[in-house]
C-alpha cells in the first residue's frame, strides 16, 4: 500500500484526511503556547457573539476573561470545552488541533456557576464520577479522591449529600471534581456568582492556591474585575465580541489600552484636551506639559484619564517645582468621605468636571480642606494615559 503523502505549509504538516499539525522543533516546543485560539468567531444568526479572537496561553498559566454580560467571553470558553462549534478559526492543544474534537474527548474540567453537582450522589461519588467513568481502578479513585478532599479542606465530608453542604463546599466540591480527571485546561464559568462576598473571597483565593500547586492551566471568565485583578496571571479584557487589551493585571490597571479599558477596569478621571502645536496639551483653558504619544500625532481631539490615587490635592499656595511634567489644575473642594486609610476627596474644575482623589490619611491632614474653598490638584506626567476623543 503506498504511504501518505505529507503535505508541508509554513512549519505545518498535513496527512491527507488529517487535520494539520504543527511541526516541532526543540526551540517551537519552547515557544509553542499550551492552548492558542486563532481567529475565532462565532455567530448567531447575523450576529457575532465572538469577533475573530485571537489569545495565546501558557502551560501552567492562569487566564481570565473579563468584560460585561454579552461580551462573548462565556461563548468563547464553551467554544474551548467543544460545547460550542466556531463558525470560523481554530483552537489549538499543545500543537494539536482540536477544533472538530468532540468535548468528551478534550480532557477539560469544568467548574460551572451553578455547582452542577448531582443531588443523588455524595460529595465522594461526585468527585470520583468522572474516574469512573474513565474506568479507573477503584483503589487509585480512592487514592486520588482523598487526597482532593485534603487539599479542598473537606476531609471527613465524603458521605454527606450536596443538600447538606454550604454554597462554599458545594463550589469547592465542583472545583474537585473538575480536578480528579486532571484536566489539560480547567474551565471555570462564574464560579463564584452565586457566593455571598466573604465567601467569595475566601474561594477565589482556594481556587488560586490550588491552581499554583497542582501547576494546571485555567481559564476563568467573570464579569467582576476584583475577582480578575486578585487571581490572573494575565487579564483578556473583552467588548462586543472582542480582546480589548490582555496583558498582567498590573499593565492593565496602570497602562489601559483605550478609554474603555481604563473606564472597566478600577475607577478613572476622564477629562477633554487640545493638542497645542508647539507641544503640550491644552486642558481646562490652562496649557500642560504632556507629551503627546506618537499614535495621537494629529488628532484634534483627546481624552486624559488618571486613576484616582494618582492625584494628589495641594492648597492654593502650592507651587510645582521647576521641571514637573503633568497636570496642574484648579479646582474646588466639594466633598470628601473616609475610608479608614485614605480620604476620597471630590473636587469641581473651573469647567465642571468632577475629579476624584484617594489620599491617604498623612497626606490630607497636611491639606486644610475647606467645602466650596479653592485647591489645586496635581498628577504626574506617568499616571496620565491619553487616547483619541
Amino acid at each position: 500500500m503506498a504511504s501518505a503523502v505529507l503535505e508541508v505549509r509554513n512549519g505545518w504538516q498535513k496527512v491527507p484526511g488529517s487535520a494539520w499539525h504543527l511541526l516541532l522543533s526543540p526551540e517551537r516546543m519552547e515557544r509553542m503556547p499550551h492552548l492558542e485560539l486563532k481567529n475565532l468567531v462565532k455567530s448567531f444568526g447575523g450576529a457575532r457573539a465572538v469577533d475573530d479572537l485571537n489569545l495565546s496561553i501558557e502551560e501552567g498559566e492562569f487566564v481570565s476573561l473579563l468584560g460585561a454580560s454579552g461580551c462573548g467571553k462565556t461563548t468563547t470558553l464553551r467554544m474551548v470545552a467543544g460545547f460550542t462549534k466556531p463558525t470560523h478559526g481554530r483552537i489549538f492543544l499543545a500543537g494539536k488541533d482540536i477544533t472538530d474534537v468532540p468535548a468528551r474527548e478534550r480532557k477539560m474540567g469544568m467548574v460551572f456557576q451553578s455547582y452542577a453537582l448531582f443531588p443523588t450522589l455524595t460529595v465522594y461519588e461526585n468527585i470520583c464520577f468522572g474516574l469512573r467513568v474513565r474506568r479507573i481502578r477503584n483503589d487509585a479513585i480512592a487514592a486520588r479522591v482523598q487526597h482532593l478532599l485534603e487539599l479542598g479542606h473537606m476531609e471527613g465530608l465524603g458521605r454527606r449529600y450536596p443538600s447538606e453542604l454550604s454554597g462554599g463546599q458545594q463550589q469547592r466540591v465542583s472545583l474537585l471534581r473538575a480536578l480528579a480527571i486532571e484536566p489539560s485546561v480547567l474551565l471555570l464559568d462564574e464560579p463564584l456568582s452565586n457566593l455571598d462576598a466573604k465567601m467569595r473571597v475566601d474561594i477565589r483565593k482556594e481556587i488560586r492556591k490550588m491552581q499554583l500547586l497542582l501547576k494546571i492551566t485555567a481559564i476563568y471568565v467573570t464579569h467582576d474585575q476584583e475577582e480578575a485583578l486578585a487571581v490572573s496571571d494575565k487579564i483578556a479584557v473583552m467588548d462586543q465580541g472582542k480582546i480589548q487589551q490582555c496583558g498582567t493585571p498590573l499593565d492593565v490597571y496602570l497602562r489601559p489600552a483605550s478609554k474603555f479599558v481604563s473606564d472597566f477596569i478600577g475607577r478613572s478621571n476622564f477629562l477633554k484636551g487640545e493638542p497645542v502645536q508647539g507641544g503640550g496639551v491644552r486642558v481646562e483653558e490652562s496649557l500642560q506639559r504632556l507629551d503627546i504619544p506618537e499614535r495621537l500625532q494629529g488628532k484634534t481631539r483627546l481624552i486624559l484619564s488618571f486613576r484616582p490615587q494618582h492625584v494628589h490635592v495641594h492648597s492654593t499656595t502650592f507651587s510645582p517645582q521647576s521641571g514637573f511634567s503633568g497636570l496642574v489644575l484648579p479646582a474646588r473642594f466639594v466633598f470628601e468621605t473616609f475610608l479608614g486609610t485614605m480620604f476620597q476627596v471630590e473636587a469641581l474644575t473651573a469647567q465642571g468636571e468632577v475629579v476624584v482623589a484617594e489620599v491617604p490619611v498623612e497626606e490630607r491632614n497636611a491639606v486644610k480642606l475647606v467645602r466650596d474653598q479653592p485647591i489645586v490638584l496635581t498628577v504626574s506626567s506617568d499616571d496620565v494615559r491619553l487616547f483619541e476623543a
